[in-house]
């Protein structure tokens, strides 16, 4: 409970003034800070509120970061809040223990391959459940054997996890050894809330956060309204916020650069084209401004998916990939804004990373005689101004990409307009995220197609280890081997059963990544599997007003950083 000059009491005491002032009838006091209904949050009255807003994009969901169908802007925004994480990335972008959370993690035995994590006693989810072992369990399970998860290789290497001391020590025992498991356990999920909840994984933190473990809460998510407010977490264990409340606003690029202006807002993150980039260095002519480039963990690739049964053959995958005109998908996924300083012209590393070198090939490009002898060596026929066919039937492509998730509508769009040209028929569709991620990509469990989607415009999502980034992508489809559901393949469905043991060695650390990548990126390559574009950035305005905020760690955004964050009153 706080003050309305921000000043925090203990619960004790304001109970005690509040039974004193019902006995004496007291009335002269001034009235106290209204106890919101959120756990772990006190609502302060609005005149003393210290608070920072912050304009963005968009605020909807959903919000859970393991999955595909959940990243976002937003997301990232808001776990980084609210859900504790074993390790978080350093201004290095190395991984570093989060005491907040943690005591300890480390390896304790090299056969069977062990990590032991001891939590700290006191750190607690916002209904006063202890952070505990169930967790972890919780998350391990969904992350081996769900469809659509971001980088699952890792947690499917895991064959045990153990609860010690009331939970607060977990023993994860892995199959393999694995080098990369500091990127493992970040964003924990409240398992005592999730497990049992209706509709199971494919609804958490679809439009909410049913309890929370970082330094802010929830106050109100309204997206209707586009406005999402996190309140100070007095229920958190550690350091209170220095600010009361953050603001995130939803506004179009001339709104929020207005609200700038104005100073209702303290700082912007927003997707910025060249248009919104001009707008910024008008503003900042008559207003003191910081800005930078954000990149995010996405990079935009179109996928040419073997499991569909046209794409299955090689010669047509090759002959689609000549038909594109990478410049002008990236011109257009980009505006031009920042992300277009990040060309992925790598498969696996995205370009701001650490180990990130260029592997593309001189001959993507556009190449209509390419196209051309490869449909025809796949016995196709195009008659001139016509449609290349096969026995008859036309050679007709689905294309699909996330309901009004960008740039992947537009990229995707784009891909369409160039493939009708090259005399190939094509048609977009843009399912709902967890119906693409969930059901139509990964086909049934043993491997039968349900869909009929040919290729696809994704992110491809790196959470630290790109081993792990490589195995997931590109990887065989594993068998977890204790008579569970078995595993989805990847979204291409790819799987070269040559190259698997070198994605194993990279995984497993008997062989660098760098080293696995040598060999592994010009086969996937020349197997047309995956056209990588761009890795998608944010842009970062800040008012002097909003102090401490800046682009944050790699990966983890601006606002991973707000609990320190102050605001200067002009």
């Amino acid at each position: 409970m706080t003050r309305s000059g921000g000043t925090r009491i203990p619960r004790a005491a304001a109970l005690a003034v509040v039974v004193l002032c019902a006995v004496t009838a007291c009335t002269n006091s001034g009235p106290l800070p209204i106890v919101s209904s959120t756990p772990g949050m006190s609502v302060v009255p609005e005149q003393t509120l210290n608070e920072v807003v912050v304009g963005v994009d968009d605020v909807k969901g959903s919000y859970n970061p393991h999955t595909i169908a959940g990243q976002s802007t937003i997301t990232t925004a808001l776990t980084s809040l609210l859900l504790p994480s074993v390790f978080r990335a350093a201004p290095d972008g190395t991984p570093r223990l989060d005491t907040n959370l943690m005591v300890s993690a480390q390896v304790t035995k090299t056969e069977p391959y062990t990590v032991s994590y001891t939590l700290r006693k006191d750190a607690s989810w916002t209904d006063t459940a202890p952070m505990a072992a169930e967790d972890f369990v919780y998350l391990w399970q969904r992350m081996r054997s769900e469809p659509g998860v971001v980088d699952p290789a890792g947690y499917r290497l895991i064959s045990d996890i153990a609860s010690r001391e009331g939970g607060k020590t977990v023993e994860v025992t892995f199959s393999k050894p694995y080098p990369g498991w500091r990127s493992l356990f970040s964003n924990l999920l409240p398992a005592h809330l999730l497990k049992d909840q209706p509709g199971g994984w494919a609804s958490a933190l679809t439009d909410s956060f049913p309890a929370t473990g970082g330094p802010f809460a929830v106050k109100t998510l309204d997206v209707p309204r586009g406005e999402i407010v996190l309140e100070r977490n007095d229920r958190y264990w550690e350091q209170p916020t220095a600010l009361d409340r953050v603001v995130l606003r939803r506004a179009s690029h001339d709104g929020t650069l207005t609200a700038l202006r104005d100073k209702d807002d303290q700082a912007a993150l927003i997707r910025a084209d060249a248009i919104a980039l001009n707008a910024v260095t008008e503003l900042a002519k008559g207003t003191p401004l910081v800005s930078s480039v954000v990149p995010r963990s996405e990079v935009v690739q179109v996928l040419l998916r073997p499991a569909s049964a046209q794409l299955a053959d090689l010669k047509v995958r090759q002959a689609l990939l000549a038909a594109l005109d990478r410049e002008a998908l990236i011109a257009i996924g980009t505006g031009n804004g920042p992300s277009n300083q990040f060309r992925a012209d790598s498969q696996v590393v995205p370009p701001s990373k650490a180990g990130y070198a260029p592997t593309i090939p001189a001959g993507v490009v556009p190449d209509p005689a390419a196209t051309a002898r490869l449909l025809g060596e796949a016995g196709y026929v195009r008659p001139e101004g016509g449609v290349w066919s096969r026995d008859g039937k036309p050679l007709g492509i689905t294309i699909a990409a996330v309901e009004g998730a960008e740039p992947y509508n537009t990229v995707a769009n784009q891909v369409q307009r160039q493939l009708v040209l090259a005399g190939i028929q094509a048609k977009v569709i843009s399912p709902p995220a967890n119906q693409l991620f969930g059901q139509d990509l990964p086909g049934s469990p043993n491997g039968e197609e349900g869909t009929s989607i040919d290729i696809t415009v994704v992110p491809q999502v790196d959470t630290g280890d790109s081993a792990a980034t490589l195995a997931s992508a590109f990887g065989c489809r594993p068998s977890i081997g204790d008579g569970s559901t078995p595993i989805p393949a990847n979204l291409s469905g790819f799987c070269d059963q040559t190259l698997q043991p070198v994605i194993d060695d990279a995984l497993t650390g008997r062989t660098l990544l760098g080293d696995a990548l040598t060999k592994i990126e010009p086969v996937l390559w020349q197997q047309a599997i995956a056209l990588p574009l761009f890795q998608v950035a944010d842009f970062l305005v800040v008012l002097p007003e909003a102090q401490g905020a800046a682009v944050g760690a790699p990966f983890a955004g601006p606002l991973s950083d707000a609990a320190t964050w102050r605001r200067e009153r002009g």
